[in-house]
């Protein structure tokens, strides 16, 4: 059976998902996300690579890294996940940069222990304070054992290319009015986002808008505000690509975090 709940503590997302022919389309998350493979094996595709994250598997993935996600046999996949913002991950483990993950998975106990503390303590609506003690022990092991300095910057093409989108999140996407302004062609252009993000412009365009929906319904709990402010054509619209990245529908992901 099919199964996401999601939580949210001290500005960071918990996701608890059991499934067995669920698929999550392609996509990447404007956050860090940490997690363990509690049952079955995840299966996902990663920078152009498979990767197999077995029972006890700790997944680490770095901010807009395109990836999608299934379960790799018909035994199904159990398995938790926190979602924590850039910003609040470098203020914490005080840092001034982004920092990456240097292995997409690692068999830590003591990091799946920590993980799996602060999840539980989301799930179960723990104090604040003890959800922000386990966050920053979290922090502070993620930044001694499984993080390098520094970050691939965005060419100044594909940085002012994001902009453009994320200004327009409410309107159908222009690649021509883009291109125009970026003075190169439609297909060059296509070619060198998707080299450079992993994944296509209107991908990244739809997560951009799938991830501002979300966003606002957490703070307004208004799923019809998401769909107008986020250029969507009606609710079944957003469910069905929303879905697609969450697991589960707009209304549902309202539901789960209040």
């Amino acid at each position: 059976m099919e199964k996401f709940v999601y939580k949210k503590s001290v500005g960071v997302t918990a996701l608890s998902a059991s499934m067995k022919e669920f698929t999550y389309k392609k996509h990447s998350h404007k956050e860090y996300a940490v997690g363990v493979t509690l049952r079955g094996i995840q299966h996902y595709n990663l920078d152009g690579s498979l990767h197999l994250s077995h029972q006890n598997g700790v997944m680490l993935f770095n901010p807009e890294q395109a990836h999608d996600g299934r379960a790799h046999d018909k035994s199904g996949l159990d398995y938790v996940m926190l979602y924590m913002e850039p910003e609040l991950l470098l203020d914490i483990g005080e840092k001034k940069d982004i920092a990456l993950f240097s292995n997409p998975i690692v068999y830590d106990s003591r990091l799946k222990q920590h993980i799996l503390n602060l999840s539980t303590a989301i799930f179960t609506e723990k104090e604040e304070a003890l959800c922000s003690e386990l966050l920053l022990s979290l922090t502070d092991n993620l930044f001694q054992r499984n993080a390098i300095e520094g970050k691939k910057k965005d060419s100044p093409l594909i940085k002012k290319a994001k902009e453009m989108i994320h200004a327009h999140i409410g309107s159908v996407l222009k690649l021509d009015d883009i291109c125009t302004e970026l003075q190169i062609s439609k297909y060059q252009f296509i070619r060198f986002f998707k080299a450079n993000t992993g994944i296509y412009p209107y991908q990244y365009y739809l997560n951009s808008k799938l991830e501002h929906a979300k966003l606002l319904i957490e703070r307004t709990r208004d799923i019809y505000s998401a769909v107008v402010e986020c250029g969507f054509v009606d609710l079944p619209h957003l469910n069905k690509h929303f879905k697609s990245v969450y697991g589960i529908t707009a209304y549902e992901y309202m539901l789960s975090i209040k």
